[in-house]
């Protein structure tokens, strides 16, 4: 039974594990986000934040975007990533469009 592998983790589970960079062996910090695509159900990528932020609302600083693809083992105390080269998003994300889906599934665009 100890081998048993859980399909299901709450995002608060994320958030309690380290991020390591297996490539160098560098803490990235913990999971504050996960960016999600809302039409096929599937996590595209988790959110780190670089810089210093106190309990990450205040201060300056910007995220790390690590894809989904990128998570070599997600373990019981930390996500094993591999990054060559790590990529930090904008502060703030410009979107063209909202797109808003209601309870049957309909999409409707707005600029």
């Amino acid at each position: 039974m100890d081998n048993v592998v859980r399909a299901s983790m709450k995002i608060s589970d994320f958030q309690t594990k380290d991020v390591i960079n297996v490539v160098d062996g560098k803490r990235l910090g913990h999971i504050s986000d996960l960016e999600l695509d809302l039409r096929q159900g599937v996590i595209e990528a988790i959110v780190v934040p670089v810089g210093a932020k106190f309990m990450g609302l205040f201060g300056g600083g910007s995220d790390l975007i690590i894809p989904w693809k990128n998570i070599v083992k997600i373990g019981s105390d930390v996500v094993l990533v591999k990054m060559e080269e790590l990529r930090e998003s904008r502060t703030q994300t410009t979107y063209d469009t909202t797109v808003y889906i209601d309870r049957d599934g309909r999409a409707e665009r707005r600029s």
